[in-house]
């Protein structure tokens, strides 16, 4: 007969086993019906049109639908905190940025922690940011804005998705670097900036390229530079930042994908191999280059390591004297 230590270690055995299984088997069923993806901005901007085209490929990939759901609100907190209290069972997602990090300190908020109520699944990668004046705008470049803005401390205005938004951020960024005092017009419509900056009731916005191609293409809007190391391909004319000599090098907007925090394991390495396995292709690769995205992938533990110093930079911005002043 067993033993009471032997009936003990094999029932053990059993349980880890079978819970082994279990685990197993979320991601051998997984998807078996559709799967949400909340943005937590409205539609037409960098992060929803991006989100389209992940959520097309899984969609592909998975054989069910993938259902971007736009919340947008509160400087992005609102359907980030949707998503953070959504079931974990890995049928609602998030693709969330840099506003996760940012807002922290710029609009933080008690619904919920960035880190501790998710779980990373993918760095998608980030974008390169551009430089907008509305078609009829007097500026013709770069540097004529920034010298107007200089010649008139606070009275040219821009506009961003919000405190603590990409474009909010970059604008703190180039008012830090070139010493330019410039008034923030916060909006929550993606369609109402775009409106109002062809118009000239906006003198400038700072937006994500991939966002604003279309916009830019047709005329509506005049790009002015890009940041980043290189200029986009989309629009060879226009400078980088870096060219001008305002050292904005760097994009300020990311992307990545989260799931509230306890969903399993398996379904977060799955959803982190498929999405790796989209990211690899070279047509998308080529279709995102041309919209200026800069594709990164990865492991899970990738983007957690990437949000800590995310976090420390941008409240490091908060203090900057460009910030205060806004």
């Amino acid at each position: 007969m067993f033993s009471l230590r032997a009936r003990f270690c094999a029932a053990a055995l059993f349980t880890a086993s079978s819970l082994g299984l279990a685990t197993s088997a979320h991601s051998q069923s997984y998807p078996d019906h559709p799967v949400r993806v909340i943005v937590a901005f409205g539609t037409g901007g960098t992060i929803d049109a991006l989100t389209r085209i992940i959520a097309d490929k899984l969609g592909e990939k998975w054989k069910q639908g993938v259902i971007v759901d736009n919340r947008p609100g509160g400087s992005g907190n609102i359907g980030t905190a949707a998503a953070a209290h959504a079931t974990p069972d890995g049928y609602t997602l998030h693709m969330g940025g840099q506003p996760l990090t940012a807002n922290v300190t710029l609009a933080p908020t008690t619904a919920f922690d960035p880190i501790k109520d998710f779980e990373p699944i993918i760095y998608i990668g980030g974008a390169q940011d551009v430089l907008m004046v509305g078609k009829d705008s007097p500026y013709k470049t770069a540097l004529e804005l920034i010298a107007a803005a200089k010649a008139n401390p606070g009275q040219l205005n821009y506009g961003s998705l919000g405190v603590g938004s990409s474009g909010h951020l970059a604008t703190v960024l180039l008012s830090d670097l070139t010493g330019i005092r410039v008034q923030h017009v916060p909006y929550t419509s993606v369609g109402q900036l775009q409106a109002d900056t062809t118009t000239g009731r906006i003198n400038m916005w700072i937006s994500t390229y991939g966002g604003q191609a279309g916009v830019i293409k047709g005329g509506n809007l005049r790009a002015l530079a890009v940041s980043g190391a290189r200029r986009v391909k989309e629009q060879p004319d226009v400078p980088t930042f870096k060219e001008l000599g305002v050292g904005m090098e760097d994009t300020s907007s990311w992307f990545a994908l989260f799931a509230p925090k306890g969903t399993p394991k398996d379904i977060i390495a799955k959803i982190n191999a498929d999405v790796n396995a989209i990211l690899a292709s070279p047509e998308l690769r080529e279709q995102l280059d041309k919209l200026g995205f800069i594709l990164r992938g990865g492991t899970p533990e990738d983007l957690a390591n990437a949000m800590a110093p995310d976090i420390a930079k941008w409240a490091k911005v908060a203090k900057s004297p460009a910030y205060s002043a806004q």
